[in-house]
């Protein structure tokens, strides 16, 4: 049912926004609605976490299985339980010339009707509020320039 997609081009590095996102934990000191999180299991590069939202008097928790491709940059997110008939989201962070470019779409559909059609209405905001969000973090660890690359230092030859 509602699906988005966006890109924004961030003067931080795709390392330093995959890391942002992959800190499901902290999502409650900066994520719009998020009044929790919860990180149930943790292998590898996967977890499943689950989360709390909330706005005005609507509260519902729902869990989702996370895959983090460390390698490429990206982040999937697959619906596990909840008031949701599916949810699925993936995260890519590409180079950029500025930057990083974020890739960012997200697909879901709840069980309710009523839920259904009252997100719908409101749920392009909330996307957008959510991606800049996550830039606005990024701006508070990182600062606003974007990182440089690290240069190994030159090592005198014996």
């Amino acid at each position: 049912m509602p699906k988005h997609k966006e890109k924004r081009v961030l003067n931080h590095s795709p390392q330093q926004m995959f890391e942002i996102v992959a800190d499901v934990e902290s999502y409650p000191q900066f994520l719009p609605w998020c009044l929790g999180t919860r990180v149930t299991k943790q292998e590898n590069d996967s977890l499943e976490a689950d989360m709390l939202i909330g706005f005005r008097m609507f509260r519902e928790r729902f869990g989702s299985h996370v895959e983090l491709d460390r390698v490429n940059k990206e982040i999937d997110v697959r619906y596990t339980h909840g008031p949701f008939r599916y949810l699925f989201n993936n995260w890519r962070f590409l180079p950029h010339a500025d930057g990083c470019e974020i890739d960012f779409s997200v697909d879901f559909e709840f069980r309710s009707r009523l839920l259904q059609k009252i997100m719908g209405a409101l749920f392009t905001e909330a996307v957008h509020r959510m991606v800049s969000a996550f830039e606005t973090r990024a701006r508070e660890i990182y600062g606003s320039a974007a990182a440089e690359p690290r240069q190994d230092p030159a090592v005198p030859a014996d």
